[in-house]
């Protein structure tokens, strides 16, 4: 069978590639369990030194991996750059933390030592989506590889280019052949994968139907997961907010990606005192955007990373507008083989409707109006997600405090938009997800926490 990959800007045929059988994938798998054999005993300091050198391909290759996710999934040239220096960015934190996170911790018992020491389990399963085609692997591969793992990965089949490409910058930077392999596979080959003894864990970023497979999978022969699933992040709009702030940021983490990410904003609660100013300083805002050509350094929308998605996003718009919703932007399909969207903006919309109840995985806004704070709050947290949250507010001790303790989310922010930071965990809550990704705590989600006793 053969991987194709589709340009979704014009519908063209980029490249095809030859899927994997899975005997072809058992042996890549046994491949990397016997490079981890003599990674995990590499010293930390070479493990740090390869990360390094790691990041200086990425940010040689930054034009080039750019252009690669203009042309498989869509992605805003502009935007692409970004991505790769954050990719980069993550490769030299672990490099220069992961002793620290590393280090054994000396803990006072009856013993004349004891102590927790992290140790690497093997081989670790990547299940990645074309979202954020480098990102989402780089946030797993920097730490695993720093704890001295070793990893396989299955890539969305729209982006194998870039999941070829990964597997290439590793071999370019030095690390040991086959400590990182890419796995040209489809989606029914991945029980296989998780089913084979050498897979030691598991991490998924994807939908919450790929979750529920996986973890369920994974958890019949006891495996770890940590899995980063779907959001429908609320960002909370109060009455001493500084619109021209809330609407500019709402406008961007909404149409950041072309809407395409799990901690874009994608509902916006605003509270009733400021709903009308906030609604045309966000048209205004959303209707400047450019949708075109993402190797188009003007284009701030692509298209969407393929035309079935598209059409999936453009019914749940349709529905939501049957159900009452009033549409005040955008929502037609444009003509031509591509998979673009417009910027959208969906007003009265509440709660049973597409629009509150379902993840938007595109351009789309959804503005609900709140009495207050208590409704506002009350509106955030009714969803079956939980990944990201934010309040904008005047009162930043107040915004805090809201944010801190009473928004069910994994990430939440104070007159800013959601965003993963390699310093800071990152994960959700509810049908979002569990476990952690980045920070020390990301680190050891994938990690052996042994306990030495020596009387």
């Amino acid at each position: 069978m053969a991987i194709t990959s589709i340009n979704p800007a014009n519908g063209t045929i980029i490249k095809s590639y030859q899927q994997l059988s899975d005997e072809q994938i058992a042996h890549k798998i046994n491949q990397t369990h016997e490079a981890w054999l003599l990674w995990k005993h590499t010293d930390l300091s070479e493990r740090s030194k390869l990360l390094n050198k790691l990041a200086e391909v990425l940010q040689s290759r930054k034009n080039e991996l750019a252009q690669l996710m203009a042309l498989e999934m869509g992605k805003p040239i502009k935007q692409g750059a970004s991505e790769i220096e954050k990719c980069a960015a993550v490769c030299t934190y672990y490099a220069d933390h992961a002793a620290d996170f590393l280090k054994d911790e000396l803990i006072a018992t009856d013993a004349s030592k004891s102590y927790v020491t992290y140790q690497p389990i093997g081989v670790v399963l990547a299940i990645m989506p074309w979202n954020f085609p480098f990102w989402q692997v780089f946030r797993f591969l920097a730490p695993a590889l720093a704890a001295g793992n070793s990893g396989v990965l299955k890539h969305a089949s729209n982006v194998p280019g870039c999941a070829l490409a990964i597997e290439e910058m590793v071999q370019q930077a030095g690390f040991p052949a086959h400590v990182f392999q890419t796995l040209l596979a489809g989606s029914s080959q991945v029980d296989a994968m998780i089913e084979n003894p050498l897979i030691k864990a598991v991490t998924l970023t994807g939908s919450n139907q790929a979750g529920i497979k996986v973890a369920q999978k994974a958890g019949s022969l006891i495996k770890k997961t940590v899995l980063e699933l779907g959001g429908s992040d609320a960002y909370i709009i109060l009455e001493d907010a500084d619109l021209e702030l809330a609407a500019t940021t709402c406008t961007d983490s909404r149409l950041i990606n072309s809407g395409q990410s799990c901690i874009a904003a994608k509902r916006f609660i605003v509270v009733e005192a400021v709903a009308e100013q906030f609604t045309q300083l966000m048209l205004q805002k959303m209707s400047a955007k450019v949708m075109g050509d993402p190797m188009n350094e003007t284009a701030d929308v692509g298209p969407q990373a393929r035309v079935d998605l598209r059409d999936e996003l453009h019914e749940q718009v349709q529905r939501s507008i049957q159900a009452g919703v009033q549409c005040i932007l955008g929502g037609k399909v444009p003509e031509g083989n591509n998979a673009f969207y417009p910027p959208t903006i969906l007003t009265k919309v509440t709660k049973g409707m597409p629009a509150f109840d379902e993840e938007m995985f595109g351009p789309v806004a959804a503005i609900i109006s709140a009495k207050n704070e208590e409704e506002a709050i009350k509106l955030a947290n009714d969803s079956i997600f939980g990944l990201g949250g934010a309040i904008f507010t005047g009162d930043v001790a107040r915004g805090e405090r809201l944010a801190a303790t009473q928004l069910e989310a994994g990430s939440c922010f104070v007159n800013s938009l959601v965003k993963s930071d390699p310093r800071l965990p990152f994960g959700g809550v509810k049908q979002s997800g569990y476990g952690r990704e980045l920070g020390m705590i990301g680190m050891h989600e994938f990690v052996n926490i042994k306990t030495v006793y020596v009387r």
